[in-house]
């Protein structure tokens, strides 16, 4: 047994032998200790290194503990410290910024290789195994700010609040995917040239207790999932059935999961087929900001797809990394301008220069643009005056069930 609970590399106790500590149930203050870029280590000098690094960092910390704690080697690059002693949230501070400290100050020399090591900590202070999850969170809090860093877990954090809200929609677009609880609703678009509603942008809601979820809420927990494809099937199979008696185009979001996936162009054939629709008709919305679309395999996708008939739109032009390069490498039949600019055209000289460059690049390249966010009369009037081709937004109605009469 004892065997069992000891790391032959380090001649630390183990991670079986930590759950054994923390199966007592007692009060601890749990330092979980991660290497910043082990890998990196490995991967430059060979595992023979690593394995020295590891076994020098579990003397200097086997040294370095409060007398009244144990070090173990939890696992791959990971140690924790266990200390049984009350200590204040001062005291944990001022043990993990000695940590920090000491081994941002120690240079380990390996076989001539001199190497410098740090640490992302995390620390509960609890009970037993929930020990373990706390700590883990935390150390991904501390991470977010920095590398070579700490934090103690607190739960009134906003970043923990996120962490479970993940798990929590993990779990309910896992449910909603096996119970065919995705369900699609449709936001008008309006010709400003015709003034009729020509358009459809189809959305995923998650209907669960009553209400329907908006995508904001969820596809974040999807895309940790790989469930997006899930969901956009589903978009796809109840948007063809929907359109299938009308003559509206309609638009449908697309990932890059479902492109990296590559089961589209198969996928939205075998419904054409089915409801007789003609692709043309068909808009595939990209997500993500046009920064990410740039790999050739993406690029070969969709013009295979634009080959079959699909049309092409770039939704939230012009927020963050997007650029016009990449639009050309693109080359899209529709632009959707981020609705930040739209929002605040009135008010914003910003917003109105940006607006206008995107008029003028898409006008050059024969790209219809879409302006969306349009919230009242006001901000309508402006976007046609500058000539913008199609809006969409609550001014001409809200996403629902069921289309504009």
């Amino acid at each position: 047994m004892q065997e069992l609970c000891h790391d032959i590399l380090t001649n630390l106790p183990n991670n079986r032998a930590l759950i054994e500590r923390l199966r007592v149930g007692k009060r601890a203050n749990y330092f979980l200790l991660n290497i910043d870029n082990f890998s990196n280590i490995n991967n430059a000098y060979g595992y023979d290194v690593g394995d020295h690094v590891l076994t020098e960092i579990a003397k200097y910390l086997a040294m370095f503990k409060p007398l009244s704690s144990q070090v173990y080697r939890f696992c791959s690059d990971r140690f924790v410290i266990l200390d049984e002693s009350a200590l204040s949230v001062e005291e944990l501070e001022t043990a993990c910024e000695s940590i920090l400290s000491f081994f941002t100050q120690t240079e380990l020399s390996i076989d001539d290789i001199n190497i410098n090591i740090s640490f992302t900590i995390g620390v509960s202070v609890a009970r037993g195994f929930i020990n373990i999850t706390q700590a883990e969170w935390a150390m991904k809090e501390a991470r977010d700010l920095s590398r070579n860093s700490y934090k103690i877990f607190d739960a009134s954090s906003e970043f923990i609040y996120k962490q479970q809200q993940d798990l929590h929609w993990m779990q309910k677009v896992k449910e909603a995917v096996d119970s065919e609880n995705i369900v699609a609703f449709f936001q008008p678009i309006r010709n400003n040239k015709t003034k009729k509603i020509e358009k459809y942008e189809c959305l995923a809601r998650i209907h669960d207790d009553d209400e329907d979820v908006s995508p904001i809420v969820f596809m974040e927990s999807a895309k940790l999932i790989g469930g997006t494809s899930y969901i956009t099937k589903a978009i796809i199979m109840q948007s063809f059935k929907k359109f299938a008696e009308t003559e509206y185009e309609f638009s449908i979001n697309i990932t890059s999961e479902d492109l990296n996936l590559g089961y589209l162009e198969g996928f939205l054939l075998k419904y054409i087929n089915k409801y007789k629709i003609n692709p043309t008709r068909v808009v595939l919305e990209m997500l993500e900001d046009i920064s990410s679309l740039g790999g050739s395999q993406t690029l070969e996708q969709l013009n295979l797809l634009k080959m079959n008939g699909f049309q092409i739109a770039i939704d939230d032009f012009g927020a963050e990394n997007s650029n016009f390069s990449r639009l050309l490498e693109i080359d899209p039949d529709y632009i959707k301008i981020d609705g930040a600019f739209i929002k605040n055209i009135l008010t914003d000289e910003t917003s109105q220069v940006i607006v206008d460059a995107i008029i003028m690049v898409c006008r050059a390249r024969g790209i219809k643009i879409i302006a969306e966010y349009i919230h009242n009369g006001a901000v309508q009037a402006k976007v046609e005056e500058l000539g913008i081709d199609y809006s969409q937004g609550y001014y001409f109605g809200k996403p629902c069930k069921t289309l504009v009469e």
